[in-house]
């Protein structure tokens, strides 16, 4: 069979039934074909959760954010009450989208009719329906959608009988429990999207392989590869750990923080919450990526990050944000580059996929992730078509 007649959940099935010791990065259709985006979609990102950010962020009554979920828009916002709640984003009269970006709302307002919602999502009031004998305004209200916090972070998911978000976490709560990850306050988000596919993105988040070429001007000399640790992944994540070096002051444990301990102190996480929430949490500080596909060939990516609540009182608190943000924005550049480099190759008519090295154990766990997931999804969905 010709290489673009192969169907690309079979060629993932088969990349991913060898054992680690011979494993290959995944095939080339994975990445680049519209068929398997469309698998992702029904059978990962329908049915998983899937993070829009911090809750620090939406900390008053009608502050929001919006985002698209499988192709679904979803509005989460703080109510009066002081709720979190997601909702969908599309009006119940002509279906426009309602909010756009983040921001701080009194209600919604429709752009299109000006049909008008409170922040719980009921209708307040529609302009000129008077007349329409069957419109009753008490009958409208924008469907929920699920929305859990877990240590500071905010998901949405569209699938009713998912597994709580602290249900899947329970065992990263516990490994991380010195960091306090709740008490990190985001000082920066940004959304970009970059020309690559969203794994190619993630899987490059999950190996610190590439760190001493793709950050050689930035971070690439603050690690050594020996000590890089890469245990076998779990269900729900993977995860690697890395030592730094206490030339990034503050990425280093504050003197205040007596939870962790010797090397503990300046251990960075490299978190990788599936399917696509990346966080790098050390000591002194956190970045993370939440990436949804835009296609084969493009990712969505939400960026943010900020400082460990422990340096809070720091006359050089602010100094040492503006240096952290500096850096990042340079690691970005310097991961763009290769990422969009990476998939370029993937395009191309002799791109093979090779043996994986040790430190990318935790590619290796997120290709089982998503074969699972899709065959788990799938078989669901036969059982219930059956019912």
């Amino acid at each position: 069979m010709a290489k673009d007649q192969i169907d690309p959940v079979e060629a993932l099935r088969q990349n991913t039934s060898v054992p680690f010791e011979r494993a290959r990065a995944m095939p080339v259709d994975v990445y680049t074909t519209q068929a398997f985006v469309d698998e992702e979609l029904a059978h990962v990102f329908r049915k998983d959760w899937y993070c829009i950010g911090r809750a620090d962020a939406l900390k008053n009554p009608g502050d929001y954010v919006t985002c698209e979920l499988a192709g679904q828009p979803i509005v989460v916002l703080r109510d009066r009450e002081g709720t979190l709640r997601a909702l969908s984003n599309v009006c119940l009269h002509r279906m426009s989208t309602l909010l756009q970006g983040r921001g701080n709302t009194r209600s919604i307002v429709c752009p299109y009719h000006a049909w008008t919602y409170n922040l719980d999502g009921k209708l307040r009031g529609a302009p000129a329906m008077t007349l329409n004998e069957g419109f009753c305004k008490d009958a409208y209200a924008l469907p929920p959608v699920r929305c859990e916090e877990w240590l500071g972070w905010v998901f949405v998911s569209l699938d009713a009988d998912a597994a709580p978000v602290a249900e899947k976490l329970a065992e990263v709560e516990a490994m991380v429990a010195g960091y306090d990850m709740t008490n990190y306050t985001e000082a920066f988000y940004e959304e970009h999207v970059w020309d690559t596919n969203w794994k190619v993105l993630a899987e490059n988040f999950m190996e610190s392989y590439h760190l001493p070429v793709c950050h050689a001007g930035t971070i690439g000399g603050l690690s050594r590869l020996e000590d890089m640790i890469c245990p076998p992944g779990r269900d729900a994540f993977n995860y690697h750990t890395i030592l730094k070096d206490d030339k990034l002051r503050i990425a280093m444990a504050h003197p205040s923080n007596d939870r962790l301990k010797g090397d503990e102190r300046r251990t960075t996480f490299l978190l990788a919450i599936y399917p696509s929430l990346m966080i790098t949490l050390t000591p002194g500080y956190f970045w993370y990526l939440s990436l949804h596909p835009k296609g084969p060939g493009q990712v969505h990516i939400r960026f943010g990050g900020g400082m460990s609540d422990d340096y809070a009182d720091d006359p050089d608190a602010q100094d040492n944000f503006t240096a952290l943000k500096i850096l990042l924005d340079d690691v970005n550049v310097e991961d763009r580059g290769c990422t969009e480099k990476v998939y370029r190759g993937l395009c191309s008519a002799l791109a093979e996929p090779g043996h994986l090295s040790h430190l990318e154990r935790p590619n290796y766990d997120f290709a089982q992730y998503l074969m699972s997931r899709i065959d788990a999804s799938k078989r669901a969905d036969q059982d219930a078509a059956g019912d």
